[in-house]
């Protein structure tokens, strides 16, 4: 049975998904919140939030994860980094999937990946689990309501937690499976209940899609002064390096904080709200964010809380350290209403250099830019994993090698093109260690990586005067209004200057071991700017 909204002529039926139980079109929040409680998948917490177990799977399987390889495909897919499925393998698995399915109730939401209707991708995600219509109507944007009557996706997602692929017979791993056919413009996802594949799986389309139409999809966040869209900045950064407390900054308008792309027309949010961290969320540094665990259909994942106050525990991590919240944009006062941003002016690439190695701050020539974008650099620190006793470094290409379906360096290129094009200013910003590294120094005080961002940002920063690094080959401010002169220079910080050369010849070797890989497929300037 049929309900709720939905283009006639783009039923489920209509695309051979046959056999259903009650299937639930584009429902609102309260009718998703009421069904998800009615069905026993979580519960209703303080303020309306609904608060649930992701089970076995409290984060993304990225080893589970395949690209159906085809002829379309086979020459532009990274396929060191993405594991292939044969197409008879995965029509074998949408079979069994669809058979699986038979009488079962589905929901059903249509949406929008992508702020920027030039280039947005229109996305159906078929969901065996309420909340996880919840979840992805929050993460992507939501088309109008009159809007669905004529909506025709261009792919289709079909989240299946229930179902157990077969690796002998579907071509895959496990019993749990992310499978991307691009011909066909399906995904399959089963045997896994963590709601972040659904959202993950629409960048790693837009990430393969928009490079072909001049667009540079990234994994960062974004912001913009206010009523100033010509001020739009854009911030990469792995976990742990400030991706989303830097970008969140009150004088600033906030445009997404995980992922966007750059168009000829500026910078668009692909999403519609914010999938935040939660483990030691606190209203004291965090105000906005700690709010919308207690705002109406506000996704709570896999935290503890008590049974009887359902008071939440942001401290305890005996599910997972990745505890999670979902929320729409507009739930975060200085969020943009659009999601749409100017032509970055300023581009910050964060790390947390555990070494004590890098600059708090550095300016980057567009070849020195793409260089650390291929890089991708941050490092772990001891105590984080078992078995982690010294800095260990952490290379992740782009920002986000797991959703880079193509050749890292066809971003880079991407990046490097817009950034010459546009004379966008490049920051690297390591808001990880000083005065020594991990266990001898101290971490880079917040207050002066906010003052540099902000000198940056306001366009102060270029008017300084400027050193060469040694190590790098970047720029370095001598002297910053407000900020200790000393904390500008690494090396001046350490007491042990022996040590500091040591530790720089250390990670200027690990840089220069991991880039090895791109050399054969970068331009002589970037190779230029590699080290020194």
């Amino acid at each position: 049975m049929t309900n709720g909204r939905v283009n006639p002529k783009a039923t489920l039926e209509a695309q051979g998904i046959t056999g259903l139980g009650n299937v639930y079109y584009n429902l609102i929040e309260p009718a998703l919140v009421e069904a998800a409680v009615a069905r026993g998948e979580g519960r209703l917490g303080k303020g309306g939030a609904f608060l649930c177990s992701t089970g076995q799977f409290t984060g993304r399987s990225p080893k589970d994860k395949f690209v159906v390889r085809t002829a379309s495909v086979e020459n532009t897919i990274w396929w060191e980094n993405n594991a292939p499925m044969a197409p008879e393998a995965f029509d074998r698995l949408h079979a069994d999937m669809l058979s699986h399915m038979k009488g079962g109730d589905y929901f059903v939401q249509d949406l929008f990946g992508g702020a920027d209707p030039a280039h947005r991708l229109d996305v159906r995600v078929v969901t065996e689990l309420a909340w996880h219509g919840l979840f992805i109507r929050h993460m992507l944007r939501r088309p109008d309501r009159a809007e669905l009557d004529s909506f025709t996706p261009d792919w289709t997602i079909i989240n299946c937690p229930t179902f157990k692929a077969d690796p002998a017979k579907h071509g895959c791993r496990t019993e749990t499976v992310i499978a991307l056919n691009f011909d066909k413009k399906l995904i399959l996802i089963g045997n896994t209940a963590y709601a972040g594949e659904n959202k993950k799986s629409v960048f790693t389309l837009l990430n393969y899609i928009l490079p072909e139409k001049g667009v540079m999809p990234m994994h960062c966040s974004a912001n913009h002064a206010p009523g100033n869209l010509d001020e739009t900045a854009i911030f990469f950064g792995l976990s742990g390096t400030g991706k989303t407390t830097l970008s969140a900054a009150p004088d600033r308008t906030l445009i997404g904080d995980d992922e966007h792309g750059w168009s000829d027309n500026g910078t668009f949010n692909f999403e519609g709200g914010c999938y935040a961290k939660t483990i030691n969320l606190s209203a004291e540094a965090e105000p906005e964010i700690y709010a919308t665990t207690h705002k109406f259909a506000t996704v709570v994942e896999n935290m503890v809380y008590d049974p009887e106050t359902l008071e939440l525990d942001f401290a305890d991590k005996s599910l997972t350290e990745n505890t999670r919240c979902a929320y729409p944009l507009e739930y975060i006062s200085n969020a943009s209403a659009t999601g749409l941003g100017g032509m970055p002016k300023n581009v910050i690439m964060l790390t947390c250099d555990a070494y004590g190695v890098l600059p708090p701050i550095a300016r980057l020539t567009p070849a020195q830019a793409m260089y650390h974008f291929l890089s991708g650099f941050t490092s772990k620190t001891p105590g984080t994993e078992r078995g982690v006793v010294e800095p260990t470094p952490t290379f992740s290409t782009c920002f986000g090698a797991p959703f880079m379906p193509r050749r890292p360096e066809v971003y880079g290129k991407l990046l490097q093109e817009k950034i010459a094009k546009t004379g966008a200013t490049c920051w690297l910003v390591n808001t990880g260690w000083s005065g020594g590294a991990f266990g001898t120094g101290r971490r880079m005080p917040i207050k002066a990586t906010r003052a540099l961002l902000s000198a940056a940002l306001d366009g102060s920063l270029n008017k300084v005067k400027f050193r060469k690094d040694a190590n790098f080959g970047f720029e370095v401010p001598v002297e910053v209004p407000g900020v200790d002169a000393t904390l500008l220079d690494p090396r001046a910080t350490w007491a042990d200057k022996a040590a500091y050369d040591a530790q720089a010849a250390k990670l200027v070797k690990m840089f220069s071991e991991n880039f090895g890989q791109y050399l054969p497929h970068i331009d002589a300037d970037v190779k230029a700017a590699a080290i020194g």
